[in-house]
């Protein structure tokens, strides 16, 4: 009786979820054929959708100038029975960034602009304040590849009912203060890609999307894709959704930034130019020369960058998931808008490339995943390249003594927040995402990652229990960094306790955005606090984590503060402005009031 209960138990969750079994795979895959391909990915998009709870996505797939495989899975429109197909629309977000820097390229081959030369040279109405007096200028080559040192993002009026043009942001720039000399460290910059588009804008004489449609778009052949500040509201355009439910996708500021929406179909147009060498039918969109610059590592003298490459708006190389072995060089660029998620990934010497569209929220993880897979799948049925078995993490008996591993205890400023190193006996321990890891030492010199369900029981953290955790002097930065594969990536920077001043002291407390306006809030739940020598942000950002996220500030003076660490939103600067007789800090374009109780 219980085991026919639980076999139905069993049932009834593979008929909600969709569950089926994984294709198997040929002993031997005939080469040029891509029916075992498209079947496990077929397979797969089906359970990572489950898996995440995502309403609809798309995929095509592009080998040289054709495109072998485009399919939609799940819905456009849950409510009204739409299914997603390859012609469905959805927001492309920061691949928009590919096009932008693409059609910079296009002017510099035309002589009307100089990438190395200042953006003020295009751009006079450009001006931001700098605190290092002996750094270069800001070119459109640093823009592109995010080490200009502009701010990250310009929060205000970014997602909004109503947003400014974008041309505005080099207005609301000129009271604010770089976060790094140009070509010091990689610090992701959607503000950078807008002011470029700006320049861009001044170069032609026309508006962003005029040109762009007519430079680009138009002879591409992608005739269902367009650049606007709102989504798509054509008949074939996505609706946007979190957990299950229909969203309201807000139009964003930034379009050369963020702004495009398009279809698989059309984006693989825009890949097959990429693996032609800058050609599209009988047209050269790009000179081949051109595009082999913009594929080329722009950062390999900057130390601070370590293994990550980027080329002219390209990200480059394996990263994480993203981790194809011995099909040359990989090129590669994600979107994430308000609910809208993308992956587009190119092999240029493969001639291989795919691009995964979805309209949910909870669709990160899963987009790079079936992205990453098709290829692999798709390189070994074009070329026979069968990916090796992974390495394995260099675990066992560490030899790290106890004085080594006291090196490592003390606070960093990292992606994922401020992060405490605690000494326990023969590791060390920190809380990161709500979970409390261990750092334990490895064989090979490192740290490994560690988690315990409850502090008992072992549980895998997948790909991070083969990461490795070391520590370095870069630059005068005493650094944490993470190991895989062969790759060294910056983790996080050691951040020292400060003397606070007074005034600041007194700014604890609760505060509130008070000039949000039509704004969709990203931040909310927002807290200073003095934590034991270190005066700390806390802040929720409810639409992409479950979990309080975190900065350090290091009060410069009485009215001004700087965000420790290295990347994105780091470096930059808090200010306190008076407005009425009230201090209120100012971040971002925000002005955050304290709550008093």
């Amino acid at each position: 009786m219980l085991l026919k209960v639980w076999l139905g138990m069993v049932l009834m969750v593979c008929v909600l979820t969709g569950c089926s079994t994984m294709p198997k795979r040929p002993e031997n895959l005939p080469r040029g054929d891509y029916t075992y391909t498209t079947d496990y990915i077929s397979w797969l998009a089906r359970s990572e959708m489950n898996k995440h709870g995502i309403t609809g996505l798309s995929i095509a797939l592009v080998d040289d100038r054709q495109v072998v495989w485009a399919a939609g899975f799940g819905f456009a429109d849950k409510a009204g029975n739409v299914p997603a197909t390859a012609e469905t629309v959805y927001r492309a977000g920061s691949i928009s960034k590919l096009f932008t820097a693409t059609a910079i390229m296009q002017l510099a081959e035309q002589g009307l602009l100089d990438i190395d030369k200042p953006l003020q040279n295009y751009l006079p109405e450009f001006s931001i304040k700098s605190r290092f007096p002996d750094a270069g200028p800001i070119t459109q080559r640093n823009i592109m590849t995010h080490h200009s040192g502009i701010p990250s993002d310009l929060l205000k009026g970014a997602w909004s009912k109503n947003p400014e043009p974008f041309t505005n942001v080099v207005n609301l720039l000129r009271e604010g203060h770089v976060a790094y000399p140009p070509d010091f460290v990689n610090s992701y910059s959607d503000l950078g890609v807008s002011v470029l588009g700006h320049a861009l804008e001044k170069v032609v004489g026309r508006g962003y999307v005029s040109h762009m449609t007519t430079a680009l778009l138009r002879p591409l052949g992608m005739a269902d894709s367009s650049f606007s500040q709102a989504p798509d509201h054509s008949p074939a355009a996505s609706k946007a959704y979190r957990n299950g439910e229909e969203a309201e996708d807000t139009p964003l500021r930034d379009i050369p930034a963020g702004g495009l929406n398009s279809t698989v179909l059309d984006l693989s147009r825009f890949m097959q130019m990429i693996l032609a060498g800058g050609r599209a039918g009988e047209r050269q969109i790009i000179k081949t020369e051109t595009l082999a610059e913009m594929l080329r590592p722009q950062n390999e003298t900057v130390a601070l960058d370590l293994s990550f490459r980027i080329g002219l708006g390209w990200m480059l190389g394996g990263q994480g998931d993203i981790d194809i072995r011995n099909a040359g060089p990989i090129a590669h660029h994600s979107g994430i808008t308000l609910y809208h998620r993308s992956m587009l990934i190119v092999l240029p010497e493969q001639k291989l490339g795919v691009v995964v569209l979805s309209n949910s929220a909870t669709g990160t993880d899963a987009v790079l995943k079936l992205a990453t897979e098709a290829l692999k799948a798709a390189l070994e049925a074009k070329s026979g390249i069968r990916q090796p078995e992974r390495e394995t993490a260099g675990t066992g008996a560490g030899t790290t003594t106890r004085a080594e591993l006291q090196v490592y205890a003390g606070r960093y400023a990292t992606d994922v927040g401020v992060v405490t190193l605690n000494k326990k006996t023969d590791q060390l321990q920190a809380k990161i995402m709500n979970k409390t890891l261990s750092f334990v030492p490895r064989a090979d010199g490192l740290l490994g990652l560690q988690y315990k369900l409850l502090g008992l029981i072992p549980i895998s953290l997948g790909e991070l229990d083969r990461v490795g955790i070391g520590r370095t002097t870069i630059a005068g930065r005493d650094i944490v960094t993470s190991r895989l594969d062969g790759q060294e990536l910056l983790f996080g920077e050691r951040i020292a306790d400060t003397q606070l001043p007074e005034a600041w002291l007194k700014r604890q407390g609760e505060y509130e955005i008070i000039n949000a306006g039509d704004d969709y809030l990203l931040v909310k739940g927002i807290h200073l606090r003095y934590d034991a020598g270190l005066l700390v942000m806390e802040y929720e950002l409810p639409l992409f984590s479950k979990s309080k996220m975190s900065v350090a500030l290091n009060p410069l003076n009485n009215t001004e503060a700087l965000i420790l660490g290295l990347g994105r939103g780091m470096g930059e600067t808090i200010r306190v402005v008076s407005v009425g007789g009230d201090d209120l800090l100012q971040f971002s374009g925000y002005l955050l009031r304290k709550k008093h109780d």
